[in-house]
């Protein structure tokens, strides 16, 4: 026994020993990166020339070899010529007189505490100061919703683009329900996929209560608070009737907002026919009045690439140690809460 003990007291104060160095390493490399003062970075991308270069390579292999060379020579010659072009027009200070309308490309991929919308807000900053007239947003949205102010902030920071009166298109391909619905309905118009989800106007709480088996070993919770409904349902106490009633009465006002605030992006829409909770399909959210047409991202964007230079935005924020240890965790639980969701769910989280 006295070897066993030894044993063990030797292991724990290796891994004692680790776990010191571990924190050690992570507080230096967070010291560094704050040393540095980078949020992040803004990456712009030519959407545009992407899709040119891939239909010209798809182009091109169709062709045989002596077909190839003709056409690469040509592209030389033509290169060669709008470079030269463009050369004089900058010597003399002018500016391409077929220059097109921008449109610019945001994603949105919400989590259920929509702690994207940091990153949202840079992009549609960065968007804002350089908008022309004409320009136009579009907006790749997949949520299955999740907490109040969360993703009543980023319907907020949507709604920038609207005042200052750049129109702003929301496709959704997979999900936009609830919170993301919220966002969704600021959009000046809003595509959906057949067969994506859209809609769950409605909100939903629920959690656990403790208190009877606390009670069942005999484990008293205190909960002191100053104000009537300061706490009214909690975790480990025991809830009256009148908590439950206020609690009812707070989630029935946040769904009132919510309507209200649908109402107001969608005027046309009978809000109360599809503020039940319910989710709908694309085709079927159609029919309802609570999107505008439905397609995919894919074909919105290239049946637009004649009249728009398509841009990318995209503000990757910088991580700390502690945001990689936990990013991937943090990732299963919203794959599983929304695999849950998608499994019978009717009402997610707003």
């Amino acid at each position: 026994m006295g070897v066993i003990a030894d044993y063990g007291l030797f292991l724990a104060k290796v891994a004692t020993f680790l776990v010191a160095i571990a924190v050690l390493v992570v507080v230096v490399i967070n010291a560094a990166q704050r040393k540095r003062g980078q949020r992040g970075e803004l990456r712009v991308t030519r959407l545009s020339e992407q899709y040119q270069d891939a239909r010209e390579a798809m182009q091109v292999s169709l062709l045989d070899q002596h077909q190839q060379k003709l056409w690469h020579k040509s592209q030389k010659k033509k290169q060669k010529q709008e470079a030269k072009q463009a050369k004089a027009r900058a010597r003399r200070g002018e500016t391409s007189s077929s220059v097109k309308p921008i449109m610019y490309v945001l994603d949105f991929k919400g989590s259920m505490d929509a702690h994207e919308v940091s990153s949202l807000r840079e992009e549609i900053s960065a968007v804002l100061a350089v908008a022309r007239p004409g320009d136009e947003v579009m907006l790749r949205l997949e949520s299955p919703g999740g907490v109040v102010h969360g993703y009543g902030l980023a319907a907020s920071q949507l709604q920038r683009l609207r005042e200052r009166e750049i129109p702003l298109t929301a496709v959704v391909d997979k999900v936009a329900a609830s919170g993301g619905y919220m966002m969704a309905c600021v959009a000046n118009t809003i595509v959906a996929a057949p067969f994506s989800i859209i809609g769950s106007i409605g909100v939903v709480a629920q959690f656990p209560n403790f208190n009877r088996l606390l009670k069942n070993h005999d484990i008293d919770v205190e909960l002191h608070t100053a104000g009537q409904y300061k706490r009214t349902l909690t975790l480990f106490g025991e809830n009256t009737a009148e908590g439950r009633e206020k609690f009812r009465e707070d989630l029935n006002q946040t769904h009132l907002l919510f309507k209200q605030f649908v109402h107001q992006m969608r005027p046309a829409l009978d809000v109360d026919a599809v503020a039940t909770g319910e989710h709908w399909y694309g085709t079927q959210a159609l029919e309802k009045g609570l999107v505008d047409a439905i397609g995919t991202s894919d074909d919105w964007l290239i049946g637009r690439i004649e009249q728009y230079d398509v841009v990318g935005v995209r503000y990757i924020r910088r991580k700390n140690v502690m945001d990689r240890m936990t990013q991937s965790a943090a990732k299963s639980a919203d794959r599983l809460l929304l695999r849950w969701w998608q499994r019978g769910q009717q009402n997610p989280p707003l």
